[in-house]
């Protein structure tokens, strides 16, 4: 079964930083790319970023371009989100899936799954 675990969100001030963990299990990490979405309040789920598999290529969705840092680490078969200088924008849940390819619109053709719990992030002003 193909899981995705989200951890490391909170509660925190403008300005502030916050990891993001996404550890998945149940598929063959090594040959897939990874993206993070997020969901804000009243808003539909978007891209946020994603991880190519094996050249390690990166997008970002332009909002967040110079404030996050996404890596990986298939020793551990996880994702991270390193989220810098956060907005009260950026506040909602952060969620992981497996992509077949990372890119703008690779974003919209996830891996079959679902859901997983999600990370809450609360940027306070």
């Amino acid at each position: 079964e193909v899981q995705f675990v989200e951890s490391g969100g909170g509660l925190v001030q403008a300005g502030g930083s916050l990891r993001l963990s996404c550890a998945a299990s149940g598929f063959s990490f090594d040959d897939y790319a990874i993206g993070w979405f997020r969901q804000a309040p009243g808003k539909e789920r978007e891209g946020v970023s994603c991880i190519g598999s094996t050249d390690g290529s990166t997008y970002y969705t332009d909002s967040v371009k110079g404030r996050f840092i996404i890596s990986k680490d298939n020793a551990k078969n996880t994702v991270y989100l390193q989220m810098n200088s956060l907005k009260p924008e950026d506040t909602g849940v952060y969620y992981c899936r497996g992509l077949l390819i990372c890119g703008a619109q690779a974003m919209r053709i996830m891996l079959p799954g679902s859901w997983g719990q999600g990370a809450q992030v609360t940027v306070s002003s």
